[in-house]
């Protein structure tokens, strides 16, 4: 059988739904476990006082991208299959300013407020309460900017294709990021730490 397994249920049909439901709840509660459900956890990654974040979240890439990797390489994944994301250039762009800019504010984003709301945390609600009330008003809003919502079409792009090289040359390049990406954020969470332990004394 070729994985990944949801693509061989029909869209919106009881078992893809369970698969989603699934997939969902056990993303939830690793996101809790690793305390990204609070949001002073979170603003830490602002502070440089804890990177909690980006170590988990580029972790959590690598894993995805090694997985996919290694799995079609040994034909137990068909990668065509795959859905990738189309790329609208300045409609994310400005998706990921609003984005950024509602996270560093709430201290939450999508994922984890409701991750908070589900452990009864009151910010977790207000936030996620935010964001579908946010959801909702772009939607009634989408035919009044449904140009510039389609504007700036790339087609579904990936680093191999947008670069020109080999798949695995980019995961090279990617894992090698990481790491260094790691003992830097050892480095900074350790500077930020003894200045704040100077500026207390």
């Amino acid at each position: 059988m070729t994985a990944p397994l949801p693509l061989s249920l029909a869209s919106g049909s009881g078992g893809a739904l369970a698969v989603a439901f699934g997939v969902g709840l056990g993303f939830g509660w690793w996101l809790e476990r690793a305390g990204l459900g609070s949001a002073s956890k979170l603003m830490g990654q602002f502070h440089l006082t804890d990177l909690a974040v980006f170590k988990v979240m580029f972790s959590a890439i690598l894993t995805a991208m090694l997985g996919l990797f290694w799995l079609s390489r040994t034909g137990v994944v068909d990668l065509s299959r795959v859905y990738v994301p189309e790329t609208f250039v300045l409609p994310q762009l400005v998706g990921a300013i609003v984005f950024g800019a509602g996270m560093a504010l709430a201290g939450l984003c999508p994922g984890t407020s409701c991750v908070a709301a589900a452990t009864g945390r009151g910010d977790g609600l207000v936030v996620a309460g935010g964001f579908f009330a946010g959801v909702t008003a772009t939607a009634l809003a989408l035919p009044a900017m449904a140009r510039f919502y389609g504007s700036g079409a790339r087609g579904s792009l990936t680093l191999d294709t947008v670069l020109g090289i080999e798949t695995g040359s980019v995961i090279l390049v990617v894992v090698a990021a990481a790491l260094a990406g790691f003992l830097v954020a050892e480095h900074v969470e350790q500077w930020k730490a003894r200045r704040l332990a100077e500026s207390e004394r």
